[in-house]
């Protein structure tokens, strides 16, 4: 066959090479988005503290009028600082806490947890660290190295209840901070900014806190969305769209996430996602600061509507057994939805909004094992005392905390029982 007989091609026009471009850039955005909004959910929270390099204590248990971070817990207090090492090497003190579990989590701007010291990691006897970031002089036993210059260290002291909150923040005042002021932060866009405004406090914040090498591959794909700072009209549009859809998909409920026998399990890259950037970016939507695997799981049960929810409409049972895989204390918490599809504790009469093994008179069956009661309406008779309220209204989720769990839980090897839909 001679040229003149090969079959006719088209050039591409400039109509398509148009719309290839749009839909190359809004590609981009949707994943650019992905990539960057656990720096933004980290940058909105930081933006709270009024200066770095100190330790703020939480003092009360968290109640229904808690909003400033998504799915807290009711177990511990919460002690937190915002940490700046551009100046320097930061110094923390971590108290002797007896039999007392704490936690103390460096997590760096893209969520991962560089540290956990805690009673699992270094036990209970206390002891001085160092925190260098990257580029920084520091090695042996106590230095502690991150991988970005700013972090958000979160320490969890356990209490039991009210009763012990005396006790527990004598626990806290001996954790100490040292370090030189860091420098004012800049004010965030927030996720749902419009596309100008995210990607310019991406641009920012990535230049303060730059991503790891191994994120190359990503940072490639979405320059072109991040990095174009002058878009023309059918550019801006382009992004626009891209970032909308990819938040949409993301914030919505709709989407089911894989339950096993009535609960979503953690993945093992929980709090060190890798390139697991879709579940990072969840997280740091529904769980932001969520420690490791090996400290805590975190089981979301499955709900009778989309995405692990419960419409609300009827009364529930779960039946756990005497003993459980873990080395900690377990607690199974409500939590209404809010804007986002955002989990908060649920206003109720009985200020209870979680129940676990330390609940005080919680009652067990004869063989040792534990029923729990969930729904609007009070059980009644000795099924009170094992009561988890519902909210008055709308749909609820549940969230099963087991910390410290051993091999066979981290393992799948064992489940925890279904919530069973119950009458009363």
């Amino acid at each position: 066959m001679n040229r003149s007989e090969l079959p006719a091609t088209s050039a591409p026009t400039d109509g398509s090479r148009r719309v290839a471009r749009q839909t190359s850039l809004a590609a981009a955005a949707g994943e650019a988005f992905i990539y960057a909004l656990p720096l933004i959910e980290m940058a909105v929270l930081r933006r709270r503290t009024k200066r770095s390099n100190a330790l703020f204590h939480q003092r009360a248990l968290v109640d229904h009028t808690d909003r400033w971070v998504t799915t807290p817990n009711n177990d511990t207090l919460y002690s937190i600082a915002w940490l700046d090492l551009t100046k320097g090497a930061v110094r923390l003190t971590i108290p002797a806490t007896d039999d007392r579990y704490f936690s103390a989590a460096f997590m760096d701007m893209f969520t991962n947890n560089n540290a956990v010291l805690s009673t699992r990691t270094i036990g209970n006897a206390g002891g001085t660290f160092t925190i260098v970031g990257p580029g920084q002089a520091g090695s042996g036993a106590g230095v502690v190295r991150v991988a970005t210059p700013h972090v958000w260290l979160l320490v969890r002291t356990l209490v039991d209840g009210p009763a012990d909150l005396d006790a527990t923040h004598r626990v806290q005042d001996g954790f100490a901070l040292e370090g030189t002021p860091g420098d004012p932060l800049d004010e965030p866009a927030e996720r749902n900014a419009a596309a100008p405004e995210f990607f310019a406090s991406i641009r920012r914040l990535m230049a303060s806190n730059p991503p790891p090498a191994t994120d190359a591959g990503m940072l490639r794909r979405i320059a072109a969305a991040i990095d174009l700072t002058a878009p023309t009209a059918e550019e801006a549009e382009a992004i626009a769209a891209g970032l909308a859809n990819a938040r949409s998909a993301l914030t919505s409920a709709g989407r089911r996430p894989e339950f096993i026998e009535g609960w979503s399990y953690p993945r093992p890259c929980l709090g060190n996602f890798d390139q697991d950037y879709r579940y990072r970016a969840a997280v740091a939507l529904w769980g932001l600061g969520a420690l490791p695997v090996a400290e805590a799981m975190y089981m979301r049960a499955a709900g009778n509507l989309e995405n692990g929810f419960f419409d609300g409409t009827a009364d529930y049972q779960l039946r756990l057994p005497a003993k459980m895989p873990l080395n900690g204390f377990w607690s199974l918490t409500m939590y209404e939805t809010a804007k986002d599809n955002q989990l908060f504790l649920t206003e109720n009469p009985q200020r209870r909004y979680a129940i676990g093994d330390r609940t005080e008179g919680l009652r067990r069956n004869a063989d040792g094992s534990i029923t729990l009661w969930i729904g609007r309406a009070d059980p009644g008779s000795e099924r009170t005392a094992n009561w988890l309220p519902a909210p008055k209204r709308g749909p609820f989720s549940l969230i099963m905390r087991c910390y410290l769990p051993r091999n066979a839980m981290l393992e799948g090897r064992w489940r925890l029982p279904a919530i069973q839909e119950v009458r009363i």
